[in-house]
């Protein structure tokens, strides 16, 4: 069984803003303490639809990478890395697409919905069709079996288990296939062997999926199997050949609360964010500034906190009695909007207080960054490859 690796990646959109730290960055900083994680830039996505007008990508990959590692994310626990220093990633992706139903494509549902979204730009190109299968060859490449997401990207991780699914089976029947599984069964020992054809038997003719759990967990025990004699067992236990690409499974994120400064969802395209690192002075202003309860008209009038943009900032920041404060002083008129945004002012500098500070080392010193990029990418290259090696010798493209 392929190891618990997790993968996830950004496009280069430039200086990321708060909604990223809590929708995603957060998420990393905690998985890389569980899992092994690559997070890379997601440059050549960036492409899809910016490809008019690449010169914005670079300083946006710098930009993005320092945001990163303010936020928490460690290079000495997770390997950062940029997608198109790793041209294995192209080389599947092409691979791949001599096998991909193009129905498959044109049926995923953001497909349409970018296309309505960006209705201002030509989308009419291969590169924007086919951006779930350089998204699949992202995930398979690494034989990542966790990615991190939301509900609306559950279907591209589905649609990459259905490729690797579809490649396994098609190229996965390596030469005498059946007697290098049934060898490697002998090489588990007289007791396992014994348990594995057991459970075996009870996946396939009872569709039992514990014996199918348990199977997996026995070969991952099992410490005398070779890399390959493992694959052949994962694949003779459901049926099929070996396998070549791992299934990768949706690891499901809370979707991010943070609110924009009109109260609408923080995005760019709403101009109403906060920045990772926003300069102290420009955060004080734009948080004093924030529209309030139109109902507060003066200082005397009471408000509704639930009709504020400044009470959802409070349910992400605000302990229970600092909420309950705000609730009784805006209703009964006893604190002005002033008082009431302190708070999370101070909350949100001490959350980037930090983040500021780390960031500080890499704009000081930017050749820190290139280092911590170039050792990824030599990693990131050497899981490609092995990868790779397989993929090509399945498709009978190891020419001697």
């Amino acid at each position: 069984m392929f190891a618990e690796r997790v993968l996830s990646g950004m496009r280069p959109t430039g200086s990321l803003h708060l909604g990223h730290y809590h929708g995603v960055l957060k998420n990393w900083v905690e998985l890389q303490n569980e899992y092994e994680c690559l997070f890379f830039v997601a440059d050549w996505h960036a492409l899809t639809t910016h490809y008019d007008t690449p010169e914005v990508i670079e300083k946006n990959v710098w930009d993005m990478v320092i945001d990163w590692l303010a936020a928490g994310v460690d290079p000495a626990q997770a390997t950062l890395f940029i997608q198109s220093r790793v041209p294995e990633h192209a080389e599947l992706h092409l691979l791949l697409s001599m096998m991909t139903p193009l129905g498959w494509l044109e049926r995923m549902p953001t497909y349409k919905d970018q296309q309505e979204k960006l209705s201002g730009k030509d989308l009419s190109t291969y590169g924007f069709l086919g951006y779930p299968l350089l998204q699949a060859a992202d995930i398979l490449i690494y034989r990542a079996n966790q990615v991190p997401v939301g509900e609306d990207q559950v279907p591209h991780i589905e649609f990459t288990r259905e490729l690797a699914r579809r490649f396994n089976h098609l190229y996965g029947r390596e030469p005498g296939f059946e007697e290098k599984a049934l060898a490697a069964v002998k090489k588990m020992g007289g007791k396992k062997a014994k348990l594995y054809e057991e459970l075996r038997t009870r996946f396939q003719q009872e569709g039992d999926d514990e014996a199918l759990e348990s199977a997996k967990a026995l070969l991952n025990d099992t410490q005398n199997l070779s890399m390959g004699d493992r694959e052949r067992l994962f694949g003779y236990l459901e049926g099929g050949g070996k396998m070549i690409l791992a299934e990768p499974q949706a690891l499901l994120t809370v979707a991010s609360k943070m609110p924009g400064l009109d109260g609408q969802k923080m995005s760019k395209s709403y101009n109403n964010t906060l920045a990772l690192r926003e300069e102290q002075d420009s955060l004080v202003k734009k948080i004093r500034t924030m529209p309030t309860d139109p109902a507060r008209v003066r200082r005397t009038d009471p408000g509704t906190p639930e009709k504020c943009p400044v009470w959802q900032f409070h349910m992400v920041y605000s302990t229970d009695s600092l909420r309950q404060w705000v609730q009784e002083g805006c209703t009964s008129a006893g604190i002005g909007c002033l008082e009431c945004k302190q708070p999370v002012i101070d909350a949100v500098l001490e959350e980037q207080k930090p983040m500021r500070e780390r960031a500080r080392m890499y704009h000081d010193d930017p050749t820190l960054v290139r280092n911590i990029i170039a050792d990824g990418c030599e990693k990131a290259r050497e899981l490609a490859n092995e990868t790779m090696r397989d993929v090509r010798e399945a498709m009978g493209l190891n020419y001697s």
